[in-house]
This record gives structure tokens, C-alpha cells and sequence, in this order.
């Protein structure tokens, strides 16, 4: 609604603000229909997926994982070898892997027989057949071309011993006996009813699906779900989605069976392996050990020993004995070599001898004790007697004679004592060789020894692993203990309704807020006073005049209160306001109306103002001068059959016998009077014509004839038609269109001013949407009062 405060002619520039939280709102709420139109379509569409989609159910399993480490288990023989231990984390990862492994789930598919389906016809849906199924289908080729084949038909039972066939549903039915062969491109098949069927087979209609198993193994890969109920747990969670529940709960069963069977063979296969393996290494070892005993026994007789350690004891002892001997040889030696050497080479000397040295030998000892007896009584005479006495010379003769024999006796035991001591020498030399060689010989038997004991050690521990796993292969334990079979609570998982409709609602509030988020951020067009003074700051705006939807071109009457008509007093309040302070000299009241473009309303917006002012009894002429595209006419005077002047702007200033008056024409509607001036013919020559001298003498008797003079020029923009004669204009109105102005435009404008091309330029802003009105507030309109009845008057008062 258009303000009566003219304070906007000032020329200060608005206040901006960085963020208008109400502006953005209002560009929201302002097109509240299309909120309320896509929450409207999209939860429709929302009820309309929830009736026609087929609800999902989940079934669900819990299991445990047994460890593998357990003595049952076949890799348990090797847990006490660190190179076979195993972490438990990744182990339990591995059996999920193996959950949802192609070869697994192939055997569920394929025990189940999921490649097999079968629907029933319904009016909009169809609905899937699990278990009572009322027909059996045999295929005479064999799995493996039925597991690969892809095959669609149909049947309708018509009775209890047949049905019609046919492959595709448009074809025409071939009628079948139950039994019959039905011959198909992949071979034949028959279908059999079944007795066990609660249903009634006559008037059933089904359709019978067959895929390739590979596709239902993918498919079902990628439906089923194996996950850790928590962390480092060896508790598994098995979930799978699907249209029908209790073939969920067998699949998942199965599933669960088929692994523990998969499992199984593969310990069992692991067993195999492990006993082959313990077996084979049994024989190689004992081959080996063989070889290590025979080596023992080679080394034994080649060093002739039984037992090293014993026999380098007795060497030892041996050794001390016969060192032992030695010794005293030698000392019996050195006696006999000092008793010899005490005898001397002189007979005739006779000096003592030692006695009882001990040297072993009788003789020798008792020739010595006689020798040093008769030396003694030799002695005790030649105190008292010469040594010429007979006794004297007895006793020499005696002792010459005992210590030849002496001398003689010593030397033969000298000879044995040495050859005694080089016997004992060449024995202590055996002996001492033997000592020697016996570390040596020790070293080499210990490593025969020890290749032996690590032979026999790993000889008995493979017999015992081979026993272990014999037994584990005839009893294989349990590979999972079950939790809790497959369930389900029976509540549809898919499609959540909440979460639909939930999502439609945000989805309808989302396409418009987008829609018109992208939109504003992409305009560039202005659509209000508001947009227009972002723009231009140092412009006075006159108003806003509203959109009005309508075939032929408004026209404001008389005491007419419609939004148009206030918006054109408005207008015409704001221009008198501006008016008078500017004070101008010539030409104060024409009003020349221009753009920037065509088709912004300025022939509009000059025929309505015209009408306004004469509103307030003021002599007003409406002047075409836009003669390159002239859009005012009078056709509502045509209508009236008034005399219309063919003579306009064009041929004054061609012709200069042609006065102004024969170029004006008054219009009269309900009292409200105007003067006319049309633009006349097209001219070849437009902008020389508005350069005539007779233009001047024109604004200059009009403008004193008449109060108000308005002139609709030429786009200034794109023509320089206005700007050849702005010097005759008081005040220019330059008109702006909400919607159809591009913003980067109005730098034209701008410049105009700046230049002073136009004289008092002033700006209105048309066809303005109401909701826009008033810096983009609808506050609605302060129209006529409404007729009240007779006595309502009465009852207010």
C-alpha cells in the first residue's frame, strides 16, 4: 500500500541493512500456495508409495562362534607351536566373510530353491506365494541348465485337472492337463497339483518366475547382514529384510546349517590333512632316526668305546698308576747310580757305602749291610793293626770280593730299572693319547646324541598328535552354538510410514524453498521500491503502481477508488511535493515520461496520470512523442464515436501550416476531461523531425494553455529521441517495471542524472505485484466502505 508520507522524494540514501531477517521470511510467505500445494502432492504421493509398496519384514539370529583352539578342533594338535596361534578378532571377521561367501549362500538359494517364485495376480499388485504353493514344477533338464536359465509364464487353473499356459501375458492361452509335458526352450517340465494345498486350485492365476541362481546368490549377498552383537564378541547377529517372513527365518536358518556343514567339511578336510601330514613326517623321522643310531653305532666299534665317559675314568686312574711306578723306578735308579758311584774304581780304597736306600732289591741290600759290616770290623783292626795283618788282609780281600759282587748287581739292576722305566714311558704315551682324544670324542658323541634325543622327541610327539587327530576326525565337535533362532516380531521394517511421510513433508517444504531461494538468488530484476532504492540512492521515487490483470489497457476514472487509482494520487501527491521544491523556471508543469527499455509502461503510466490530474479540474494535454513506436490511442473514443483528429505530433512538425489545434483531440469520460495530442504517422526521418524549430514555439504556448503537459517520449536507452528535446521538460518521470527491469540497467539511469541529461528526474516503479507493496509488506487496502443495511445504523448507534 502506498504510504501518504512523502518523506521517500528526499534524496537520502535508505538505511541498509546486512541481513533482513522479515524481508527473507516474507519472500517465503509470501508464496505460502506453493508450500501448501507440494505438502499437499507430496504426502499424497507418500500415501499413494506406502498403499502400493510391498511392506519388508526382518528376521533375525543370534549364534556363537566355538573357538577353534579347543583340543576338539584338528589345528588344536599345533596350539602349543607358536607359529600356528591365531588372533581371535580377525578369526571372528573370517567367519563372517565365510557367512556371506558366494559358495555358502549358493547352497542356501539352491536348497531352498529361491530362483524358483511364484506370484498371484491381484488387481493393482501382485502378491508373492512362499509356502502354499498349490502347484509342483519339475524340470526334466538338468540343474545345472535350470540354474542358469531365465524363464517367465503364466498359468490360470480353470479346473482340477488343468490350466491354461501361456508365456507372455498377451499371448493366447494353450490349454494343459495337469501331468502333460510342457515343452521349453530350455527343456521340458511338468506341473503337477498338489493335495496338501488348503487353497483352492480352480480360478487361481499365477505367475511362475524362474532366475538364474547366480543373480539370487548376488541379490541375497547383499541383503543379508552378518555383524558382531559387540565388541571382541564371538557372538554373531544374522539379519536379512524380505516381503515374505518366514522365508526370511528359513533362509537364515539354513544359512546357519549350511555353515556349520561348510565348516565341518572343512575341518574334517583339515583333519585329513593333519593326519597325512603327522603320518608322513612319522616315517621321515623315523628314517632319520635310524640313520642316528646307525651313526652311533659306527662311531662306538670305529673308536672301540662303549661308554666315553667310564672308559676316560679308568684312562686317568691308569695314567696315575703307571705314573706312580714311574716315579719310583726312577728313584731306584738314581739309588743304584749313588751306590755305584760310592764304590768307586778303587779296590784298594775302601769307603763306606749308604745302607737301606731303599732299593728294592734284596740282594743288593744284603751285599751292601755284609760290605759295611766287614768295612766296620775292617776299621775296628787297623786301629790296632796294620794293614799287613793277615786278619787285615782277609777281611780286604773279602770286601773286594762283596763289592764286586755289589757293583755287579747294582749294574744289572740298573739294566732292568730302565728297561722297566722306558716300558712305563711308552705306556704313560698310550695312555696320555687316549686322555687326549677323549674330549674330542666326547664332542662328536654328544652331537650324535643330540640329533637323536631331537629325533626322538619329535618321533613321540608326532605319535601322540597322530593319535589326537585320529580321534577328532571320528568325533568333529560343534562349529557355533545357536542363540536364538531365526524371528521376527512381525512389524513391517520397510517402508517406515513415519519416516515417509516425514521425508514428503521436508521434501514439499524443501522443492519450493529451493525453488525460490535459486530464483531470488538468480533475479536480477527489481520488484518494488524498495529494490529500486537499494539501486538509486540520490533519485526521488513517486510510487509504485500495482499489477493489475486485465485484457485491455486501465484507465482511472473519476472518484474511482481502486488500488490503481490510489496509487496514481499518491504519485501525483509525491510529484507536487517534489515540485515545489525544486522551484523551476520554464516549463515547470510539463512532465516528460521516459524508460530505460521498451515496454516498461510509460504510455500507460502517462495516459493514467493525465486522467488523474484532470481528476482535480486542471486542463491536462496528453503529448505522443515516442513517433518511432507510438502507443496512445483513443480507442475508447472511437468506441464513443467521437470525432477522432488523424493529425498529430508528426505532421505539426513536418507541415508548418498546420496549427497546434488541429492537432489536439479532447477526451471526455464521466466529466473527466483531457486534451490529446497524438504522435501521428511513423516518419522515415524520427530524430531530425524532433530537432524541428517549431518545437520550441509548441511547449512554449502548450505549457501556458494548459496546467499540466505530458509527454510520453521514446526509450532513452535505446533511442536518442527524448534526449533531443529534454530541454523543454520541467520535471522527467522515469518509469521502472517490477519483474521486467534487469538491475544492471539502471546504471543508465544513473548516468542520466549524473550527467544532468534530464532534467528533474524522478523514478516510479510499475507493475508492482500487491503482495510487494510497501518495501514488501501487504498490509492490504483502505478501499470504499462497504454498503451497510438501512437498520444497521440504528442498531450501532
Amino acid at each position: 500500500m502506498i504510504s501518504d508520507n512523502p518523506t521517500p522524494m528526499v534524496d537520502t540514501p535508505p538505511s541498509s541493512e546486512s541481513f533482513n531477517l522479515k524481508k527473507t521470511i516474507s519472500l517465503y510467505t509470501k508464496k505460502w500456495s506453493w508450500f501448501l500445494f507440494t505438502t499437499l502432492l507430496s504426502l499424497g504421493l507418500a500415501y499413494l508409495y506406502l498403499r502400493y509398496q510391498i511392506p519388508q519384514y526382518e528376521a533375525t539370529a543370534n549364534i556363537m562362534l566355538i573357538s577353534e583352539k579347543d583340543a576338539s578342533d584338528p589345528s588344536a594338535v599345533f596350539n602349543d607351536l607358536s607359529l600356528f596361534s591365531e588372533n581371535e578378532d580377525a578369526k571372528v571377521e573370517d567367519e563372517i566373510l565365510v557367512f556371506t561367501s558366494r559358495g555358502v549362500i549358493n547352497e542356501v538359494a539352491d536348497k531352498l530353491d529361491l530362483n524358483l517364485r511364484y506370484f498371484t495376480q491381484g488387481r493393482v499388485l501382485e502378491t508373492e506365494l512362499y509356502k502354499n504353493i498349490p502347484i509342483a514344477i519339475n524340470f526334466i533338464a538338468s540343474d545345472s541348465i535350470i540354474n542358469t536359465t531365465r524363464f517367465n509364464f503364466y498359468i490360470d487353473i480353470n479346473s482340477d485337472s488343468g490350466f491354461n499356459y501361456r508365456i507372455n501375458e498377451e499371448d493366447t492361452p494353450k490349454k494343459v492337463v495337469f501331468g502333460e509335458t510342457i515343452p521349453t526352450p530350455f527343456g521340458g517340465m511338468i506341473i503337477t497339483p498338489k493335495t496338501e494345498s488348503d487353497a483352492s486350485l480352480i480360478g487361481r492365476n499365477l505367475r511362475i518366475q524362474l532366475t538364474p541362481l547366480n543373480q539370487v546368490t548376488e541379490r541375497l549377498r547383499t541383503s543379508i547382514i552378518v555383524y558382531q552383537s559387540a565388541k571382541s564378541s564371538k557372538v554373531l547377529s544374522i539379519s536379512l529384510d524380505d516381503a515374505i517372513t518366514d522365508r526370511a527365518k528359513d533362509i537364515i536358518n539354513t544359512l546357519i546349517s549350511e555353515y556349520d556343514a561348510y565348516t565341518s567339511y572343512i575341518k574334517n578336510i583339515r583333519s585329513k590333512n593333519t593326519s597325512e601330514f603327522i603320518d608322513n613326517r612319522i616315517q621321515l623321522i623315523a628314517s632319520d632316526l635310524v640313520n642316528v643310531d646307525d651313526s652311533i653305532v659306527r662311531f662306538k666299534t670305529g673308536n672301540k668305546i662303549t661308554d666315553v665317559s667310564s672308559e676316560a675314568g679308568q684312562f686317568l686312574t691308569s695314567s696315575a698308576q703307571n705314573q706312580q711306578v714311574l716315579d719310583e723306578s726312577k728313584t731306584q735308579l738314581r739309588v743304584l747310580n749313588y751306590m755305584e758311584e760310592s764304590l768307586g774304581d778303587d779296590n784298594s780304597s775302601f769307603e763306606p757305602i749308604p745302607a737301606n736306600l731303599g732299593s728294592g732289591d734284596p740282594a743288593i741290600s744284603a751285599l751292601a749291610a755284609r760290605y759295611s759290616e766287614l768295612l766296620a770290623n775292617r776299621d775296628r783292626l787297623l786301629r790296632s793293626a796294620g794293614e799287613k795283618n793277615l786278619v787285615v788282609v782277609e777281611l780286604d780281600q773279602s770286601l773286594n770280593s762283596i763289592r764286586q759282587s755289589l757293583r755287579q748287581n747294582i749294574e744289572n739292576a740298573s739294566k732292568s730299572l730302565r728297561i722297566r722305566i722306558g716300558s712305563l714311558e711308552n705306556q704313560s704315551d698310550r695312555i696320555n693319547s687316549k686322555i687326549y682324544s677323549v674330549p674330542g670324542q666326547e664332542r662328536r658323541l654328544r652331537s650324535i646324541e643330540r640329533k637323536q634325543g631331537i629325533k626322538e622327541s619329535l618321533y613321540l610327539y608326532l605319535l601322540q598328535k597322530r593319535e589326537e587327530a585320529a580321534i577328532t576326525l571320528t568325533s568333529t565337535s560343534p562349529n557355533l552354538k545357536i542363540i536364538d533362532s531365526a524371528y521376527s516380531d512381525g512389524s513391517p521394517v520397510s517402508p517406515n510410514k513415519q519416516m515417509v511421510y516425514i521425508g514428503a513433508f521436508f521434501l514439499a517444504l524443501f522443492l519450493p524453498f529451493s525453488v525460490i531461494y535459486v530464483s531470488d538468488l538468480l533475479d536480477t530484476k527489481i520488484h518494488n521500491k524498495e529494490d529500486l532504492e537499494a539501486i538509486i540512492t540520490n533519485i526521488p521515487i513517486l510510487g509504485e503502481i500495482p499489477k493489475i490483470k486485465s485484457k485491455h489497457m486501465p484507465l482511472v476514472q473519476r472518484n474511482d477508488r481502486s488500488l490503481l487509482s490510489e496509487s496514481f494520487r499518491m504519485i501525483r501527491t509525491n510529484f507536487d511535493y517534489v515540485r515545489r521544491g525544486r522551484h523551476v523556471k520554464d516549463y515547470d508543469n510539463v512532465i516528460f515520461v521516459t524508460s530505460t527499455i521498451n515496454g516498461e509502461g510509460k504510455s500507460f503510466f502517462s495516459m493514467n496520470l493525465a486522467l488523474t490530474f484532470a481528476n482535480t479540474d486542471k486542463r491536462v494535454l496528453l503529448i505522443g512523442a515516442d513517433i518511432r513506436n507510438p502507443k496512445i490511442d483513443l480507442e475508447p473514443l472511437k468506441k464513443k464515436k467521437d470525432k477522432v483528429t488523424k493529425i498529430g505530433l508528426t505532421e505539426y512538425l513536418a507541415d508548418d501550416s498546420i496549427l497546434i489545434g488541429e492537432t489536439i483531440t479532447s477526451y471526455d469520460d464521466k466529466n473527466n476531461k483531457i486534451d490529446v495530442m497524438l504522435s501521428g504517422n511513423v516518419p522515415p526521418n524520427p530524430a531530425e523531425l524532433l530537432m524541428s524549430e517549431r518545437m520550441k514555439p509548441l511547449f512554449d504556448k502548450v505549457s501556458e494553455q494548459y496546467d499540466y503537459v505530458i509527454v510520453d517520449t521514446a526509450p532513452s536507452m535505446l533511442v536518442t529521441d527524448t534526449l533531443l528535446f529534454s530541454q523543454y521538460a520541467g520535471h522527467t518521470v522515469y518509469m521502472t517495471r517490477a519483474e521486467y527491469t534487469e538491475k544492471p540497467i539502471l546504471k543508465f539511469a544513473k548516468e542520466l542524472h549524473a550527467n544532468n541529461k534530464l532534467r528533474g528526474m524522478m523514478l516510479v516503479v510499475n507493475d508492482v505485484e500487491q503482495a510487494n507493496f510497501g518495501y514488501g509488506a501487504k498490509y492490504g487496502y483502505y478501499g470504499a466502505p462497504k454498503k451497510k443495511p438501512l437498520f444497521g445504523w440504528f442498531s450501532k448507534s
